[in-house]
């Protein structure tokens, strides 16, 4: 069935998959998280325990992150993104061989589609990698144009200069200048058809719920339209995620992404929560800036603290806990869905790739446990309070490095303090409540208790490098029980 032309989807542009506002995302990069299946093993895999190279694999597959499903449960998240899972040489496998083919050290197809069955038993949703405007050395199409040049009927798929092919140096067009990865020509029309049938494909065999975008800015809007067409006539409720690092708005105009990984907002977090560079005016501008500049779009942002391109949180913190906290504490709370890179919850350390892609501890004695059982609450937190999820954003207090808003769902609500900066004595902050009677705020990360009266919130000593999300008492109560 041919799909709608892209000037028909502007009619559906506002249309979001409403299950990403409730989501907690967690990114797997598959060979580093658990290795489930001795058998696919490759030969020179080497120990778990070994550190990262760009090269080296260490034999994490499906069948790993399909054996620690309680493990995701126990901490909450509904919604992993996988880094690619197709054929292809690299460890990382950004380097596509084959589309349609799982790549035979992660599993099989088979294996993929119970993945998904089981993480839906679970009530988690699995999104997939779309690695499209580039392929690898090895995708056989390439393979075929190297082989027989200009005669090849793949020609066309690539940008290529002269022939016959070269590699060293390439005489075609590629991803960053790498001769391992080709660049594709999605506006030929075969190229570009055979793609988007990939777009729907996993959908109809294995059921997955969207895709991550790789690099879409290196690819023509118009293919990202018509793939947008394809994948919601597969799954109308198919989240589609953008990895946009600068300016969002060309991608969220309903016609392409319903979202994007929230990079500008990752920096605004830093800034303030780590690298003190911002203050409170500063964090509450960027905050609210982004949002405006999302619009209805704002819940349905990817939010993220770290990925497999970004030095890991705890090393930016430079192996401080409080700051890591509080950084989480802050993405927790924005607008947006929060995404957890595997092993943040735990202090995985590392600078930039390769050294932020180790492979995931088990042993409970090599993790920060305080770090995991504050994500954890983080993430029930949210999944507890429809005020973190699809609340209002509202500024309550802004005094220097201190920075209060409030999250409103309803009658759910959620006060939030920020403090990464010196410690503030005898703090009280105006709620602008009127003459409302005495509360008490419940802090759902330490289970501190704080007096509301006559709309000024009484918190005494504020420490430093400190974070509350507070819940008025009755609401909080109310939340447990459901």
């Amino acid at each position: 069935m041919k799909p709608p032309e892209p000037s028909s989807l502007a009619q559906k542009q506002r249309s979001f998959p409403e299950w990403v506002a409730d989501a907690v995302f967690y990114q797997i990069f598959v060979d580093r998280f658990a290795n489930g299946d001795r058998s696919n093993d490759l030969p020179g895999n080497v120990a778990w325990s070994s550190a990262p190279t760009r090269d080296n694999t260490f034999g994490g597959d499906l069948q790993g992150i399909l054996d620690h499903l309680p493990y995701l449960q126990d901490l909450g998240v509904n919604a992993l993104y996988l880094t690619p899972v197709f054929r292809a040489r690299s460890n990382h496998k950004y380097d596509t061989c084959d589309y349609l083919q799982v790549d035979p050290a992660f599993g099989s197809e088979g294996l993929l589609r119970r993945l998904v069955s089981a993480a839906h038993e679970h009530g988690i949703r699995i999104v997939l990698d779309a690695v499209f405007n580039h392929c690898g050395e090895g995708f056989w199409a390439f393979e075929d144009v190297k082989r027989n040049g200009a005669s090849s009927p793949y020609a066309h798929w690539f940008f290529v200069d002269s022939f016959p092919v070269r590699t060293d140096p390439p005489n075609y067009q590629t991803c960053g200048a790498s001769a391992y990865l080709p660049k594709l020509n999605v506006l030929n029309p075969e190229t570009r058809d055979y793609l988007l049938t990939v777009g729907s494909h996993w959908i109809e065999a294995c059921d997955i719920d969207g895709w991550r975008l790789d690099v879409p800015w290196k690819v023509p809007l118009e293919f990202w339209r018509l793939f947008r067409a394809r994948v919601k006539q597969a799954k109308p409720e198919a989240y589609i995620v953008g990895e946009i690092w600068r300016d969002p708005e060309p991608w969220l105009q309903g016609d392409t992404c319903d979202g994007v990984m929230n990079y500008p907002l990752r920096e605004a977090i830093l800034d303030f929560c780590v690298r003190e560079t911002m203050d409170a005016e500063d964090i509450d501008y960027e905050m609210r800036h982004g949002q405006s500049a999302q619009g209805r779009s704002a819940p349905y942002q990817l939010n993220l603290l770290g990925s497999h391109d970004t030095p890991r949180l705890l090393t930016l913190c430079g192996g401080d806990l409080d700051r890591a906290i509080l950084s989480a504490a802050l993405l927790f709370s924005s607008v947006g869905a929060p995404m957890i890179y595997y092993g943040d919850e735990v202090g995985v350390t590392g600078g930039n790739d390769p050294d932020c892609r180790k492979p995931m501890p088990w042993s409970e004695a090599s993790q920060e446990r305080k770090l995991f059982h504050t994500f954890r609450r983080l993430v029930s937190a949210r999944r507890q309070h429809p005020a973190l999820r699809r609340g209002s954003f509202e500024t309550v207090w802004l005094r220097n490095a201190v920075y209060a808003f409030r999250r409103r769902h309803g009658q759910d609500e959620i006060l939030v303090v920020l403090n990464p900066r010196y410690a503030v004595p005898d703090l009280d902050v105006p709620l602008d409540q009127g003459s409302a009677g005495p509360r008490i705020w419940h802090d759902v990360l330490t289970d501190e208790q704080f007096v509301e009266d006559q709309g000024v919130l009484h918190l005494g000593l504020l420490p430093a490098k400190k974070a509350y999300l507070l819940s008025a008492d009755e609401l909080a109560r109310a939340a447990r029980a459901r």
